[in-house]
């Protein structure tokens, strides 16, 4: 059986790219030969060994607030009046933009709860119906939501967390039907425990407690999951569609 041939070029969005796997996931499309623009809002792009500011070869980087459907807009090339601007013609769209704000449900204010929501449901919903309205009339496109295993386990304190990545298998499988018949395949990808920032400043007995959970008996690295990203967004996975992805070692099995 012939080898797939390898995935033309393309112009990717990451939204949340800043660090972690966000930031691996644009250095593999990057490498990919891929046109890659990324994201970043509080948090500036992490340098990397040698000190450049952004950190990825090949990777342009925009700044944009997802809680903002202004900076949304402006990110596709939508807020102008006339023919959509440049940025409306990305081909591959990576939704990673999340934040946390963990707390036990009794002490959890609706401060809190709506924060995440805002950031994880209502601003990747924002980033996916641009993406969608962009790849329409090309008939070709990727668009993968990056949720979490915690979204299935429910970790204590993660009430807000845990609705909103759930929420976005739903909201993937209703684009998925919808976009379908354009060609763009809509997928969600969930990590389980990476050793990203986030978990590596964890206490050393709370990584060893969550690694202790995967089967795999080590934490996933960020690489591994822009891997299962980037093979979602080639065209070797045009009959992948509606789909979750688990990235866990076996965490959720």
């Amino acid at each position: 059986m012939a080898a797939h041939a390898p995935s033309m070029p393309r112009r990717a969005l990451v939204v949340g790219a800043a660090r972690g796997i966000g930031r691996a996931t644009a250095a593999h499309l990057a490498a990919a030969g891929h046109e890659v623009t990324a994201t970043w809002h509080t948090t500036e792009p992490a340098p990397d060994p040698d000190g450049d500011h952004a950190g990825v070869a090949g990777v342009a980087w925009v700044r944009c607030d997802t809680t903002s459907a202004t900076d949304v807009d402006r990110l596709f090339g939508t807020d102008e009046p006339g023919p959509a601007g440049p940025g409306a013609g990305y081909e591959i769209v990576v939704a990673n933009a999340a934040l946390v704000r963990d707390r036990l449900s009794s002490r959890m204010s609706d401060a809190d709860f709506q924060a995440v929501v805002d950031v994880n449901l209502t601003g990747t919903f924002r980033v996916a119906r641009a993406a969608l309205a962009a790849m329409a009339p090309a008939r070709w496109g990727r668009l993968v939501l990056v949720s979490s295993v915690g979204a299935w386990v429910g970790a204590a304190g993660q009430a807000n967390y845990a609705a909103t990545k759930t929420g976005l298998l739903g909201m993937a499988r209703a684009l998925a039907r919808e976009a379908g018949p354009r060609g763009i395949t809509v997928n969600v990808v969930a990590p389980g425990v990476i050793a990203t920032e986030l978990i590596e400043a964890m206490a050393p007995r709370l990584q060893e407690r969550w690694t202790a959970q995967v089967p795999a008996g080590r934490m996933g690295t960020p690489s591994e999951v822009a891997a299962a990203i980037g093979f979602l967004c080639s065209d070797g996975a045009a009959f992948v569609t509606g789909a979750l992805v688990p990235v866990d070692g076996g965490l959720v099995s």
